[in-house]
């Protein structure tokens, strides 16, 4: 599966994009027809704290699936995405 990481308006670290690729990859035992997945990262210009979003398509053959989370963290807004796209390929499986 070929990933695409791109943070918009900062640099995101080594750790971070680490994590989301290790996130991402266990998404590949429900489905192994994942042809690319594009993950991207933004700041918010929100007032609170959960100003950190994840929005991720997996590109599957004849479907995209998407997924988009605010959170406080990357991390948390990223297991939120990924759990969002796991209830959707398990819906698509049956």
């Amino acid at each position: 599966m070929d990933i695409n990481i791109q943070s918009i308006h900062f640099d995101a670290d080594i750790k971070l994009i680490d994590f989301i690729k290790k996130k991402l990859g266990k998404l590949e035992t429900l489905n192994n027809k994942v042809i690319n997945t594009e993950v991207f990262l933004k700041l918010d210009n929100a007032v609170d704290n959960s100003n950190k979003i994840t929005e991720i398509k997996l590109h599957l053959p004849g479907k995209t699936l998407f997924a988009k989370e605010q959170c406080k963290t990357f991390e948390e807004a990223t297991d939120l995405s990924i759990e969002s796209l796991r209830r959707q390929l398990s819906k698509l499986k049956n």
